[in-house]
């Protein structure tokens, strides 16, 4: 147990961190994985921005790196390209 108070807090800002982030990187690989599920072009187009939207929201806050966000958005427009 946690002997300073300022501990307990650091403790429990931690604990909400964690799973606020675990919330949004769950969100954000289903939302990859449901776009790239998608068969129709029109579907794909309308969900893109959405998913592309929550990318950059989440890179910017340094849950994923920026570039792995840049690599995730160029590799579903050329999914999406490819759709007939």
């Amino acid at each position: 147990m946690a002997n300073h108070k300022a501990t307990l807090k650091s403790t429990r800002q931690t604990e909400k961190r964690r799973l606020h982030n675990r919330y949004y990187g769950k969100t954000m690989r289903n939302a990859v994985r449901q776009l790239r599920a998608m068969t129709s072009k029109d579907e794909a187009t309308a969900a893109y921005p959405r998913v592309q939207k929550l990318l950059d929201k989440l890179a910017k806050t340094n849950l994923i790196h920026k570039n792995k966000a840049a690599n995730l958005k160029s590799k579903l427009s050329a999914h999406i390209a490819k759709l007939a």
